[in-house]
This record gives structure tokens, C-alpha cells and sequence, in this order.
């Protein structure tokens, strides 16, 4: 008995002192695992990091979108600090340009399609139950109890909004497009996207006059007196409104509204690159480069071309300017370099170092790079773009990468600073862009839709079918 004991003991001291060793083999592998890690963060091949990227972004819309919707939150701050309800709000825009996200996600495997598909049938779900006004979705969702927000502390923006739900049907056609000929379940959910898209009232947002007005209350009717005139992000809101099966735009109402009667062209040019159509801006140097991305997640720039503009050119143009302002750098910001370029819309650093938000422009230089400004111009600066997405992501990781791809933007002046928080409307365009460039996913399938060929064709575009 006494020797039993004795064995009993020995084996278990054996089986002890081996897991002891097993686990320093494992923290000394774990060790390993990290370093090799942080090392092939530098011999990644191109396609690898774009797969990194893509896969991390769209956790954005998957794994932290709004549980009850399922759309995308307005806003991710991954510390939890929001203010007012922040975590309930859902962009319908931004979710547009996430029902895209998730089409690469299901294409690319880095989601399940059954659950994608569940995850669309929500969604449509939710938005058939939403209000909507003459169609249209307002800027601004209350995810829990689809209920309208205002957009802001403007209380008069509180109805329809015409360009976002322009960037969130962009997103039907899309979806549509992929599941149509799937299984029973995708075609049903396709045939749902497809009854929202039908359901839109574009030509009631041209308020009976040639031109398309952004906003419609049902409280101020159109008090807001918005008229969308070329150039910035809205093209692509014209061009659904033209392709509408049942609430179509007469062509004279892009001719006359959007292109100013013609008036939309101009004959400058900056660093040797023609502008093409006049930025609505103050200076000569081009908008924030999301106007060369919003409207270009579906609509195929490439080969399309109308009595004023080619719009590859004009979006190629657009981004070499925006990445030879940031060479020229007039204001000797620390950040621009020629591996750190970008200026939008995004998150910004305020004076007192807190954050805030801008539409940084070389009209609104603050010393600021948003990642999304050029990684989704990847389609049209590849090399610029790339070596841009290699530099984030490499040299400045641990300052710009977070939980759902680049942080919204950051800064090293007076100090490293970065916005570790995100927008809807920035990680979506990374994404589509990322795959345009590759594969020509997105572009491909939204420009198959009959309707949106017969919409071009009416506002007398000639195009890459």
C-alpha cells in the first residue's frame, strides 16, 4: 500500500513537472508566434496585406454593427466612451457601403455565407420596417426602435435624405446582384433588396424643378432648400435616381441640376493634372478624396465618360493632386510623406488635442491623414496607395491599427496622436475599393443591373458594360 502511494505520488510530481515544462514550451513558442508575427508584418506579399486589411475592416460591420439592425453603427469607439446614444445610431450610407463589405466578406470566405445571408435577410428585414419618406431612408437610424434621428443638432433634417439612401440602394443593387440566382433562401432575400430599391421615390426629391434636393421633412417639407450641383461625392445619386424602374428623373434634371447647365467643367489644373470639373471648393487643389470613392464603390469609373468628363481620369487626377499637395506639404506637417498621404472626411485633432471632425481637404489642411483617403484610391494611385497601406500598417502599427482595421485618422505633429475610433462611412470604402482593385467584384455586378445600364443610358453616358 505504502509503495502504491509512493508510485501514485511519483507519477503525479512526473505529470506536474512535465506540464510546467509543456507550458514554458508553449509561452516560449507563444514568444516565438509574436516575433515571427511582428516579422512577417515586413515580408507580407501585396496580396496578403490586402487580405489583412480587407478581413480586418469588415469586422466593422460584422462583428461590431448594431445588434438589432444589423447595419452599421454610425461610429465604433472600440474604448466604449461615446456620447448621447452613439452605439444605437445607424448610417444608412455607411451600411450601404457595408452590404457591399459583406458581399467581398461572403466572395472571399472571410465570412460564412449562410450566416451573411441570415445576417442580409435582417437587415432588409429592419428596413422594410423602418420609416421612410416618399422612399427614402433618413440620414440617421435609431437601430433599436428604427425610429428617425436628426442628423445632428440640425432638427430640421429630420426625414428623407436622398443622397444617403442614393449610397444605400447602391448597396441593394449590389446584393441583389450576388444572391439572384443562389438557393431559394438568397433569391428570396435578393427580391427583398430588390422591393426596397423599387420603392424609392427619386423624382419626388426634384421638388417638380431640374435638379435633385438632398432633403424632404414631413415636418418643413423642403424648407432646407439643398440642390445638389456638381462636383463632389453625389454623382452617384443621379445616376439611381436616372435608373429608377418606377420613380425615374427626366435627363434635363442631372443636365440642368447637377451639371449647372453645363456650367460643372473647368479648364484648371494643379501639379500638371486637369481638374476636369469644378470641385466645389474654395482653392483649386480638389475636394476630400471620398468624393472620388462614394459614388465609385458600384459605379465603374473606368471607360465611363459623359459630355463632361472622363470620370477615370477626373478620379485618377483627383487623387495624384491630393498625394502631391501632401509632397508639397506647405505647412511642413511631420505626417505627409511619400509613404503618408490622405486627406478626407474623418475624425480629426482639434487645438487642445481632443478629437473632433473635419473634411480635410488642401482647402482644410490640419496636419491630418486619413488612412481611407488612400487606401481606397488604390484603384487609382496602385503604387502610392500600396506603399501608403504597407507604412500604416507596418511602421506605424501600433498607432494606427485597431480591432477593426485603421483607426480613423492620425498625426505626428507635436507628438503621435491618433483617433482610435471609426466611422461607417470611411472602413466601408476600404473594402469595396480594395476589392475593385483586385478583382472588379463590386463594379462588375452593380454595372450588370439592366436598370442602372438604361439609367446611364438615358443621361447619355457611354460605359464599360
Amino acid at each position: 500500500m505504502k509503495k502504491l502511494t509512493l508510485n501514485i505520488f511519483t507519477v503525479l510530481t512526473l505529470v506536474f513537472l512535465f506540464a510546467c515544462k509543456e507550458n514554458t514550451k508553449t509561452s516560449e513558442s507563444t514568444s516565438e508566434e509574436i516575433n515571427k508575427t511582428e516579422k512577417d508584418a515586413t515580408q507580407l506579399s501585396d496580396d496578403e496585406l490586402l487580405d489583412v486589411v480587407q478581413k480586418q475592416t469588415l469586422k466593422y460591420f460584422w462583428d461590431y454593427a448594431e445588434p438589432n439592425s444589423g447595419l452599421g453603427r454610425e461610429r465604433f469607439h472600440p474604448d466604449g466612451n461615446y456620447p448621447n446614444k452613439d452605439p444605437q445610431t445607424v448610417t444608412t450610407g455607411g451600411s450601404g457601403f457595408g452590404l457591399m463589405g459583406i458581399v467581398v466578406g461572403m466572395e472571399r470566405n472571410f465570412i460564412d455565407r449562410e450566416e451573411a445571408v441570415n445576417r442580409l435577410d435582417k437587415i432588409a428585414n429592419f428596413l422594410e420596417n423602418t420609416p421612410r419618406y416618399h422612399g427614402a431612408w433618413p440620414h440617421w437610424i435609431d437601430g433599436e426602435t428604427a425610429n428617425t434621428e436628426s442628423f445632428g443638432s440640425d432638427s430640421k433634417d429630420n426625414g428623407g435624405d436622398i443622397v444617403e439612401t442614393s449610397f444605400l440602394a447602391q448597396g441593394f443593387i449590389v446584393v441583389r446582384e450576388y444572391l439572384k440566382n443562389g438557393n431559394e433562401k438568397e433569391k428570396a432575400v435578393a427580391e427583398k433588396f430588390n422591393k426596397l430599391w423599387n420603392g424609392i421615390e427619386w423624382n419626388w426629391y426634384t421638388n417638380n424643378k431640374n435638379g435633385i434636393f438632398w432633403h424632404w421633412s414631413p415636418d418643413y417639407e423642403f424648407e432646407k432648400n439643398f440642390k445638389i450641383e456638381g462636383y463632389n461625392e453625389c454623382l452617384i445619386t443621379y445616376v439611381m435616381a436616372a435608373s429608377s424602374p418606377n420613380h425615374s428623373i427626366k435627363p434635363e434634371v442631372y443636365h440642368e441640376g447637377w451639371a449647372r447647365g453645363g456650367n460643372i467643367t473647368t479648364e484648371k489644373e494643379a501639379y500638371g493634372f486637369p481638374l476636369i470639373l469644378k470641385h466645389n471648393t474654395v482653392g483649386d487643389k480638389g475636394g476630400p478624396l471620398f468624393w472620388a470613392h462614394y459614388s465609385y464603390l458600384g459605379l465603374n469609373p473606368k471607360g465611363l465618360e459623359d459630355k463632361y468628363a472622363n470620370y477615370w481620369d477626373l478620379n485618377v487626377n483627383h487623387s495624384k493632386i491630393n498625394y502631391e499637395y501632401c509632397q508639397e506639404n506647405p505647412k511642413n506637417s511631420k505626417t505627409y510623406g511619400k509613404d503618408s498621404w490622405g486627406l478626407t472626411a474623418s475624425y480629426t485633432k482639434n487645438k487642445d488635442g481632443g478629437v473632433g471632425y473635419a473634411a480635410h481637404s488642401p482647402d482644410d489642411d490640419r496636419g491630418v491623414v486619413s488612412p481611407t483617403a488612400a487606401v481606397s484610391s488604390l484603384p487609382y494611385t496602385p503604387e502610392e496607395s500600396m506603399r501608403a497601406i504597407r507604412h500604416f500598417y507596418t511602421d506605424l502599427n501600433e498607432l494606427t491599427w485597431g480591432p477593426a482595421g485603421f483607426y480613423d485618422a492620425f498625426s505626428l505633429d507635436n507628438g503621435e496622436w491618433a483617433a482610435k475610433r471609426y466611422l461607417a462611412i470611411d472602413q466601408g470604402p476600404m473594402i469595396v475599393m480594395i476589392e475593385n482593385y483586385r478583382t472588379g467584384l463590386i463594379w462588375d455586378l452593380f454595372m450588370q443591373a439592366p436598370e442602372v445600364q438604361q439609367g446611364l443610358d438615358k443621361l447619355g453616358f457611354t460605359y464599360s458594360k
